[in-house]
Parts: structure tokens; sequence; C-alpha cells
């Protein structure tokens, strides 16, 4: 699997200690990770606006198979994430979080919250998310007896959101594009997403921006 990690500014500095809890679990599993956003406070300047965009382009184009991301609260870039096609993120707050999201909704991104309640412990907690986000198979269901209906909720869900969704290209077209060209302007999502891409139109959208 292909892991993206994306900081804004609000929580950028905090970079340095999300990702070598995220990298630990991945390398356990044989998953990749590639840390697209912000890696300090002087890195390429993204929002949680920016976070949205990007993992919509990541996760659509198949460049990577899910996405963790937050800011302050987390519920920034849980908005902004879920307003695009293709992306269906969950908010988790402790491991339980993760493990129900992963066995029932079975999406394919986190926001997080890395100022809120962000304390002593903060990065055992971001191991054992992590721990219960990407260890074993999905879409299980919880509790089990309940399997069927909550998978097929899941696909009732994605199939509502792909009828009152633009297509993405026509929704990112509608975008201001200097918000794109911040998005799509940081050296790591470029490496990530043009090594990865499966989708021509999304990378000769990308490239037009650029």
């Amino acid at each position: 699997m292909k892991i993206a990690l994306m900081n804004e500014f609000s929580q950028a500095a905090k970079n340095n200690i999300i990702l070598p809890q995220l990298e630990a679990v991945a390398e356990q599993h044989g998953h990749q990770v590639f840390n697209v956003g912000m890696s300090d406070d002087d890195d390429h300047r993204l929002t949680y606006i920016h976070l949205g965009i990007i993992s919509a382009l990541l996760l659509n184009a198949k460049a990577v198979d899910f996405v963790v991301a937050g800011c302050g609260t987390g519920q920034g870039a849980l908005m902004s994430l879920n307003a695009y096609p293709g992306v269906a993120c969950g908010y988790c707050i402790d491991p339980a979080d993760a493990y129900l999201f992963a066995q029932i909704n079975n999406g394919n991104a986190l926001a997080l919250p890395f100022a809120k309640g962000f304390g002593w412990g903060a990065e055992l907690n971001l191991r054992y998310i992590f721990e219960k986000a990407f260890t074993g198979e999905t879409g299980l269901g919880y509790p089990p007896e309940r399997r069927e209906s909550q998978v097929a909720n899941a696909g009732i869900l994605d199939g509502v959101k792909t009828v009152t969704c633009r297509p993405l290209l026509e929704g990112l077209k509608g975008l201001d594009p200097e918000l794109l060209k911040t998005a799509v302007g940081g050296a790591r999502f470029q490496s990530c997403f043009f090594e990865n891409c499966q989708d021509n139109e999304l990378a000769d959208f990308v490239k037009s921006i650029l």
C-alpha cells in the first residue's frame, strides 16, 4: 500500500513527530509512505483547503492508496477532503476510531487533530492509530454479524457521492487557478504524483497548472 502523509501550515512543525510513527508501522507491513505536505514551518505553505485538492489528485490518479491528513482540530481537513469524489475520509481521535473506520466504513483517508488533545503520549496514540488503520484486512464489519449491511451501506454512500459530486476534473477546473498552483507546487507532491500516477488526464492537468 502507498500512503501519503500531509501536514498543513498550522501543524507543520509536528511533521517530524508524526512521520516516524507512520513510517515505523508502514515498514512492518511493507507499505510505502510519501511525505507530500509540509515538513516544517519554512516549507511550501499549505492550508487544509490545499490538502483536499492534493488528496483528490493522489487518490483519483491511484498514485497512492490512502491519505493521512489533519489540521489543528482535524475538522477542516475532514471537510476539505470529503468535498471531492473518490475520497472517503474519516475523523480519527484514537485507535478505536481508526479500527472501526477501517472495518465499517473502509474509506481511503483519515483526518486527525494534531493540536487538540496532542499532549503527553501523543506519539504513542499516533502509533496505535496507525497500527489499527493499517494492520490486517479492512471492511470486515464490526460487530461481525453486521458486516453485510455495513458493506452494502458503504457502497451505497460511494454511489451517492458519485452522483452528487461533479466529476473531479470538471470540479478542479472551476477552482481558483492560484489555489491549484499552490496545492500542486510542492516538490514532494510532484515526485509522488508523477512517479505513481495512473491517470494520464489528471497528469496532463497537473502539468498544465505547473
